[in-house]
């Protein structure tokens, strides 16, 4: 039976996919790193009166865990921004899910934590996904978009580790406004090394990037009430759907993927709920 909790989470993943065109759109009048600190700006200071009243507690662990969380969210969404400058939206957000397979690998190198027979069938899936998107461009080789997304997933599994290393530890508003923050601090004082400069005032640019931070302070908060009852494989289930959100969102939008390229995509939202199946009670 779906209840509210869960119907919630489908809304959530239907505006985290049409995320992904948002940004391909704006990225014609906008340089990433602008975009991003505009964006990820917007929500901290949508989220900062949630955080106010206890904002004075903050512990230096907090404190890190803030530091390292929005590192870890400003490599990846600046690479995924970046990527978008290049390839279709449908095809940024199905690669952009494959960091869920890879999330139990790097938890195996970082952490010491066996990855499950299933990780290693979702891994396996997301790759062979990988490579027929990549067939429609030259032979298999990614084109430069496609690399700069599929390093993002990286930094996105980093990131979602780093989260399970303090959760439970720290004040989640505190610690979210600081990471929030971190991300657009980061974003904009990274535009002078890499040669971008302030684009020209777009209102088309600045209601995209503010619409995309409220929607990332929404998803946040609503994903953290939500997952209060909505176990973490059921949650994953639902999140799966949000590369074919994109998908449908994108076509409407006309955008056309070659046959192999969908093929591809499905694999890969395959491997998401293959790595997240459990067998048995005890996990490895």
């Amino acid at each position: 039976m779906i209840g509210r909790p869960e119907l919630a989470l489908i809304g959530v993943t239907i505006l985290w996919g049409g995320t992904f065109l948002i940004v391909h759109q704006a990225m014609r009048e906008s340089g990433p790193l602008f975009f991003v600190g505009l964006r990820f700006a917007t929500a901290a200071l949508l989220t900062l009166p949630l955080a106010l009243p206890v904002l004075r507690g903050l512990t230096r662990r907090e404190l890190v865990a803030g530091l390292v969380i929005g590192l870890g969210i400003f490599v990846g969404y600046s690479l995924q921004t970046w990527g978008l400058q290049t390839i279709s939206s449908s095809t940024s957000a199905f690669i952009t899910a494959a960091y869920v397979p890879l999330v139990p690998i790097l938890q195996w190198v970082i952490l010491r934590r066996r990855p499950r027979l299933t990780s290693w069938a979702g891994v396996a899936l997301a790759f062979i996904g990988l490579l027929l998107i990549a067939a429609p461009k030259d032979g298999l080789a990614l084109g430069t978009g496609e690399l700069l997304t599929l390093l993002s997933t990286v930094a996105i599994a980093l990131e979602i580790i780093f989260i399970s290393l303090w959760a439970g530890r720290v004040n989640v508003a505190r610690v979210t406004v600081v990471q929030l923050a971190v991300t657009a601090l980061l974003a904009f004082a990274c535009m002078g090394p890499a040669g971008e400069s302030v684009p020209p005032f777009s209102w088309s640019v600045v209601l995209s990037a503010c619409g995309l931070g409220a929607m990332t302070a929404l998803i946040q908060l609503v994903m953290n009430w939500a997952q209060r009852t909505v176990s973490p494989t059921r949650a994953t289930l639902i999140y799966a759907g949000e590369p074919v959100w994109a998908g449908i969102i994108g076509r409407v939008a006309g955008e056309r993927l070659p046959p192999t390229a969908l093929v591809g995509g499905l694999l890969i939202v395959a491997a998401v709920i293959v790595s997240e199946i459990r067998f048995g009670r005890k996990a490895d």
